[in-house]
């Protein structure tokens, strides 16, 4: 299900919309990281070259792909 969730960066809160399985697996990351899901957030909103929530999916497809070996 896609959901709206609100989140800190940079000091402001903006909203995003993931679905659930996306926001799972990208709170799952931040805790392999050892890092806070907003500070990984903020992260990939640096980087980003696309609006917040596609660069969010993108993100967690590379990991899980990395992690696959492609």
């Amino acid at each position: 299900m896609l959901r709206k969730r609100s989140v800190t960066i940079s000091g402001h809160r903006t909203s995003i919309s993931l679905e659930d399985e996306f926001w799972a697996e990208l709170v799952h990351i931040a805790k392999q990281n050892h890092t806070s899901l907003n500070a990984m957030i903020a992260a990939i909103d640096g980087d980003r070259e696309t609006n917040l929530s596609s660069a969010i999916r993108l993100f967690v497809l590379a990991n899980l792909r990395a992690a696959a070996g492609r």
